[in-house]
């Protein structure tokens, strides 16, 4: 199954459980076809039922007569007993074969997204809600179809028999139960909006939630004592969301249920009315009895049933439409490529007169910037935080294309290169790096994805001594097996430093013949930072490496220093030689020397 670029309508709410667990689907489905049914034969069978009772009572029929009868009533209750355990276990099959196939390929369809949809806040809107229990609203919307036409079917039933004995009162319920319907439509869509315009606050209280609630901040609430002003910034934001949804439910529920108890006293009338024919003979009790069961049954269905199976019908409409949005998003054709094997002979990189602005901001974070950069050296890219050095990295790496001027790479425009070769270019740690809570074999080994499950062992064990965590590793339970993390019950946490090296040990595994260094350390202190990036000078000698920082500690390792001034090269060169120019990069370096004394 995948997420096709196309417009999804209610049709998919059928076709997509279908395809995902045809089995599951199907059972479900006739399963509440039949409960649909089973409520007018009820009627029918009671009323038989309850008649011959009477009949024998009075000694105008034979007590053998009713067995057969009240064999049709056991029946009918027995399966209803029966069904329900069934309907559980196929809607539960139903919902693991779509969170098996549909999440996975709503899962699939994010990771080829374009790397701007991730960063424009709007469309994370649109992915957040989307793919949030994705297989829950298409199960729920798959079983609410079938639902509404289990209720059809007991519908037509009830009206059936109704229009047999008194045809104007089952002619008004359904005049009355139409305009109840388009409310309930228009409810279903404010109900969605309202979901749509709570999200931004939702997503962010879930973030607040999370800083309260995890494991990772613990130290740091108990430290600093931020709970009541988080708390309060969480309620803030979860009061405003659940406010705005209340006030568009009341809204429409009030219009709509009006309507609903107008329905219900007609349904008093109609059985007043039916008691004329009770009394005078033609009308059996015991089809009176059912009858009056199956007015009042028809009313709640009519009125309130089915008008909030509209009203959530009208809401998975709304959903579909995001969807359909969802699946319009563009993706990156490179997204889930691997990098090529072997990875291409890193020569120069050139950017001429580049300009860069983010999707939908007005503001330019680089202007009209040039350099280059050749093979075997170590560059420093420094400036101020906001200046344009990691949107630098960003281009380098592809994930945006939309700048003017030119980034040539080995002599070749970037936008021209093969996206599984400009992968296996480079090696990123990124300041925000990922933690992995898996294995530390995993995690490192992650660098280099083309031999993960090969011999990668050993490149790991390399990695893990060059970055300095051999010590580190065997006191671990299982070495480098150890789960990381407290996932998994023999789950080891280690420290932040621990956590750095184990990333800057997987850019160690990658092959790329330029590695990038985008802040991994701001959380060490400057002298920890300078000593690391030295280590990894030491240990990436013969590949081309750029480190990225705002502390000027590492940039004696450096060939060449870039001076980066909001989006421009404001100085260039080694250390002593912008030392000797006494500008910006002189002014930053003396006021940081206490730093490293």
């Amino acid at each position: 199954m995948q997420i096709d670029a196309r417009r999804y309508g209610l049709w998919d709410l059928v076709k997509l459980p279908l395809q995902a667990g045809p089995g599951a689907a199907i059972l479900t489905g006739l399963n509440s076809l039949l409960s649909g049914i089973v409520p007018t034969l009820h009627v029918v069978v009671t009323a038989s039922f309850i008649d011959t009772a009477i009949a024998v009572l009075q000694g105008s029929a034979e007590r053998s007569e009713i067995y057969s009868r009240l064999f049709a009533v056991v029946a009918l209750i027995a399966y209803s007993w029966v069904s329900g355990s069934a309907a559980k276990l196929a809607r539960t099959k139903l919902g693991l074969a779509l969170q098996e196939h549909y999440h996975t390929a709503i899962t699939e369809k994010r990771a080829r997204l374009h790397y701007r949809h991730i960063e424009d806040p709007e469309s994370w809107d649109l992915i957040s809600r989307v793919t949030s229990r994705p297989e829950g609203q298409l199960s729920d919307g798959y079983n609410l179809l079938l639902s509404m036409a289990a209720l059809i079917f007991r519908v037509l039933g009830v009206l059936g028999i109704l229009i047999s004995q008194v045809w104007w009162a089952a002619v008004v319920i359904i005049l009355l139960s139409v305009p109840l319907f388009a409310l309930a439509v228009k409810s279903g869509k404010a109900s969605y909006e309202a979901s749509k315009e709570t999200e931004k606050y939702r997503r962010k209280s879930s973030y607040l939630s999370s800083i309260l609630t995890s494991r990772e901040t613990v130290d740091e609430r108990s430290l600093f004592g931020y709970g009541d002003p988080i708390n309060e910034m969480w309620h803030e934001r979860y009061e405003t969301a659940r406010k705005i949804e209340h006030r568009v439910r009341r809204k429409w529920f009030i219009r709509t249920k009006i309507g609903s108890l107008i329905t219900a006293f007609l349904s008093v009338l109609i059985v007043v009315v039916l008691l004329n024919p009770v009394l005078a003979g033609d009308l059996s009790i015991g089809l009176f009895m059912s009858l009056v069961v199956a007015t009042f049954s028809l009313v709640q269905m009519m009125s309130w049933g089915l008008g909030s199976y509209v009203d959530q019908l009208a809401k998975f409409r709304e959903y579909l439409k995001d969807l359909t949005k969802f699946a319009m998003l563009e993706e990156s054709d490179s997204a889930q490529m691997l990098p090529a094997d072997p990875a291409p002979e890193f020569q120069s990189l050139d950017f001429k007169n580049v300009s860069f602005k983010y999707p939908g901001m007005e503001k330019y974070v680089l202007r009209n910037l040039s350099l280059r950069m050749e093979a075997g050296k170590h560059y420093a890219f420094v400036g101020v935080n906001g200046s344009g050095k990691t949107t630098i990295t960003k281009l380098i790496a592809g994930l945006y294309d939309n700048y003017s001027g030119e980034i040539l790479l080995n002599g070749k425009n970037l936008r021209e290169w093969d996206p599984a070769e400009l992968k296996a270019m480079l090696s990123i740690v990124n300041q925000d790096f990922a933690k992995y809570y898996i294995t530390v074999r995993d995690n490192i080994a992650l660098g280099d994805v083309n031999h993960i499950e090969s011999d990668s062992d050993w490149r790991v064990n390399r990695a893990i001594d060059q970055v300095g965590l051999a010590a580190a590793v065997e006191k671990l339970p299982q070495g480098i097996h150890t789960p990381l993390g407290k996932i998994k019950a023999d789950g080891q946490d280690v420290s932040g430093g621990e956590w750095q090296r184990i990333a800057m040990a997987r850019a160690i595994a990658n092959p790329a013949p330029l590695r990038i260094l985008d802040e991994p350390t701001a959380a060490l202190d400057p002298v920890s930072e300078s000593e690391l990036y030295q280590e990894f000078e030491r240990i990436s000698r013969g590949k081309t490496t750029i480190f990225i920082s705002h502390r000027l500690g590492s940039t004696k390792l450096a060939d060449e220093i870039f001076v980066i001034d909001e989006g421009r090269v404001l100085e260039q060169g080694t250390h002593q030689e912008l030392m000797a120019l006494n500008g910006e990069y002189a002014r930053m370096y003396e006021s940081q020397r206490s730093w490293y004394n």
